[in-house]
């Protein structure tokens, strides 16, 4: 178990003796015959000697002529759905902050603000990406992944736009400590230092699942009013020892994101070996952006915890 959006056979380790089984594979699951004995074993090593030298010969062959994925190829795609995001954040910082604003009770004390754009974006971005990971595992839509890419830059948008409001700065700290755990991340995943374990990550997925119940709870409670009102995020704001929970569930939560993200790197390696489609590509970077935001929005929380203390 992992990334949701990694919920595809071709990111999955393969059977050594099978053709990857993939989608669009028509030789999926076959097993490879035993190779042939005496003379047309050697016949057959000359050819494949033959072919072998005519290959090395021959210049390097991209994504784009093997129509495969590729680790460079996936970068490629993963900044530009970033990218996507980015330009729709804008939008949704600029409607939020410029819209039509939302009465608020207390808007004498705070600029009133839409928040529209994190709610639809918030909401777009979930049923997208149920859509994406329940129908990829037939036919990889890019268009679908684009969606997302847009939606979930409204919800970064505004909801960045709102945080700013109420702490300033908040979003520039928030967007340079992420840039650092993905930065330490990536560094330690390429240097060989830190992979994913199949123990490790059952630990972090238990992890997760709890998180997720616990947040999901939290939710609940804020919506009918059992937290006091002093709580503004609730049982985050509860405090142990005189630091808010927040925070030290924040220390936790970041590492499970910084550890999603290897096990994101690991499955696109993966993907690479398993020799799937170059369209593949597309839900290794819906994945990480999957990823990224979530981190984004922990960190945001965290900081903003800690500011209001």
């Amino acid at each position: 178990m992992s990334n949701f959006a990694f919920n595809n056979p071709a990111f999955k380790k393969q059977d050594p003796r099978a053709v990857a089984t993939y989608p669009g594979n028509p030789a999926a699951g076959q097993y490879a015959p035993p190779p042939p004995a005496g003379q047309a074993a050697a016949a057959q090593q000359a050819a494949v000697n033959a072919q072998l030298e005519g290959m090395y010969s021959a210049p390097s062959a991209g994504s784009l002529e093997t129509n495969r994925m590729s680790v460079e190829d996936t970068v490629w795609k993963t900044a530009g759905l970033f990218g996507i995001l980015l330009v729709f954040a804008a939008i949704g910082w600029f409607f939020t902050l410029g819209g039509v604003a939302v009465p608020r009770a207390d808007a004498t004390s705070t600029p009133a603000v839409a928040m529209w754009p994190w709610l639809v974006g918030a909401l777009g971005g979930f049923v997208l990406a149920m859509v994406v990971t329940f129908t990829s595992r037939k036919k990889v839509r890019p268009a679908l992944i684009f969606a997302y890419a847009a939606f979930e830059g409204l919800f970064v948008g505004g909801i960045s736009a709102f945080f700013e409001v109420l702490w300033p700065g908040i979003v520039l700290q928030a967007t340079l400590a992420t840039a650092a755990v993905v930065a330490v991340t990536l560094a330690l995943f390429a240097s060989g230092k830190v992979r994913a374990s199949a123990k490790m990550t059952k630990i972090v997925m238990i992890a997760m699942l709890g998180y997720l119940v616990f947040s999901l709870l939290n939710v609940v409670l804020m919506v009918f009013n059992v937290l006091p009102a002093n709580q503004m995020f609730g049982l985050y704001s509860a405090k142990v020892a005189g630091i808010p929970l927040g925070l030290i569930i924040g220390v936790l939560v970041v590492f499970l994101a910084a550890y999603s993200l290897v096990m994101d790197f690991d499955q696109i390696q993966q993907g690479v070996r398993n020799g799937a489609p170059r369209q593949y590509g597309w839900l290794g970077g819906f994945g990480i952006m999957v990823t990224v935001v979530w981190l984004y929005v922990e960190i945001l929380r965290m900081i903003a915890i800690a500011r209001s203390n």
